[in-house]
């Protein structure tokens, strides 16, 4: 390992808070209403709730996959399954579907990954092909009035989202390009323009996933197969800490806790072959680290 990246990749105190064995755990979002974690796994068809203050994980079988989860305001969840926007009432379990805008690529092929919601609510989420075909998903905003608009064409593997704390900016990773991409953010339209290159990944690294803001406007990437989360300056692209997990695949990182000082980091086992998982006994796992800094609030899906 070169010397300037294995300076920068610190052995920092790591807590397994929940020994989740997640095929694909993702989506990572902290519920600062309710001090509440919510994630997925993907490939195991699941939501997940964390309670830290109880150590309690609830899980909802949801028989499909499910690609990302945020708060609602008007109570529950709302997520993405492998065919749609959908929402999910905690208490009776019921899943509805909101909206279908690939329902024709999905059926062939496509299933929705990563997403959030902007500030004023509205749900972004992206989708790629089950078979990682290049440049077959879409980048795609659901309004909290129930209308979707496709944002991005020919995206890969659509992954971690990002808004800048004047809501002027957008940081957007395509996992494949190894780049985190930024735009400019017209926040009243939800409108994006001018992409360019926030951050370049290199090749030594592992790729780009799941991303999180913190309160200095500092990006946080999950590597997979980087064995960590580093923490970039977007606005020179430059890194400035990697910290390293006990696994290889990173997926998605979140900040939590009452201070928002804690970093919640979901995990994966799948594609592992048995060797590699008996190595990695944790992947699927779901961590924390307290890295000395703190998040911002995650906003909730406003329809």
């Amino acid at each position: 390992m070169p010397g300037e990246l294995a300076s920068l990749l610190m052995a920092e105190a790591v807590e397994l808070v929940l020994d989740a064995k997640a095929r694909l755990g993702e989506g990572a979002v902290w519920d600062a209403q309710r001090q509440l974690l919510y994630w997925v796994d993907i490939e195991g068809h699941e939501v997940h709730v964390f309670d830290p203050a109880a150590v309690r994980d609830r899980s909802f079988a949801l028989g499909d996959s499910v690609g990302t989860v945020v708060p609602r305001a008007k109570g529950g969840l709302a997520l993405t399954l492998g065919r749609a926007f959908a929402a999910l009432d905690l208490e009776t379990r019921k899943v509805s579907v909101l909206a279908e805008p690939e329902e024709e690529k999905v059926r062939h092929g496509n299933r929705f990954n990563d997403g959030k919601c902007d500030p004023r609510g509205r749900f972004w989420a992206g989708t790629m092909a089950v078979s990682e075909a290049p440049s077959a998903g879409a980048l795609y905003r659901f309004d909290p009035d129930g209308r979707v608009r496709r944002i991005l064409e020919g995206v890969s593997i659509s992954n971690g989202i990002a808004w800048s704390a004047a809501a002027d900016l957008m940081y957007y990773i395509d996992t494949p390009t190894r780049e985190v991409a930024v735009f400019d953010y017209d926040d009243a339209a939800g409108e994006v323009a001018n992409r360019r290159v926030a951050v370049r990944f290199p090749a030594r690294h592992g790729w780009p996933d799941g991303m999180t803001m913190d309160a200095e406007g500092m990006l946080w990437i999950a590597e997979w197969e980087g064995g960590c989360v580093s923490r970039w300056n977007p606005a020179r692209g430059k890194l400035l800490r990697r910290i390293a997990l006990p696994v290889s695949r990173v997926t998605s990182c979140a900040f939590g806790g009452a201070g928002l000082d804690e970093l919640y980091v979901t995990t994966a086992w799948s594609r592992l072959d048995p060797g590699q998982r008996r190595a990695q006994p944790l992947a699927g796992g779901l961590f924390r680290i307290r890295p000395g800094v703190k998040g911002v609030p995650a906003f909730a899906f406003a329809g």
